[in-house]
This record gives structure tokens, sequence and C-alpha cells, in this order.
């Protein structure tokens, strides 16, 4: 699977997952996303997708590397929904 395409999946995930916040971004916390049932089957690396959307300014979220556990709590916003 491409990055494109694994950027585009991830973000409709965000979507299904996500409740909007004060600010009017969608948020979905890595806990959330990571213990998903349907992200686990769809992303082969999440933390790698993660990290190339968030390069391309699609998400934001505080810290660089998201570990499972450490960081469920980090909330992964979505900058744009189209």
């Amino acid at each position: 699977m491409n990055v494109e395409h694994e950027v585009e999946l991830l973000k409709e995930e965000i979507k299904r997952l996500g409740k909007p916040g004060d600010d009017g971004l969608v948020a979905v916390s890595f806990g959330e996303l990571f213990n998903d049932d349907k992200c686990a089957n769809l992303f082969e690396a999440l933390v790698g997708t993660l990290r190339a959307a968030k390069r391309k300014k699609i998400i934001k979220y505080d810290g660089e590397l998201l570990l499972q556990g450490v960081h469920d709590n980090v909330q992964i916003k979505l900058m744009a929904v189209d």
C-alpha cells in the first residue's frame, strides 16, 4: 500500500472514531486509534502512517514518536475535514 493511500484511510478512521473538540477539529486519542480492531487490520505500521500524515500537516499531535501504553492519551487532531 502506498503512503498517500494509507494517509487517506487514516483520515477516514479519525473521522469515524473521533469527536469534534472545542476548536472544531476532529480528534481521537492514540490509544483509541491503536486499539481499534479495524485500524489494526488496515494499517501495517500505524505509527509510520501517523508520522507521514503529520509531516504533510494533515494531522497534529504533541511529540514525535507515539508508543502504545505511554502515549495512549495523546490527542491526534485532523487539521481539515474534506
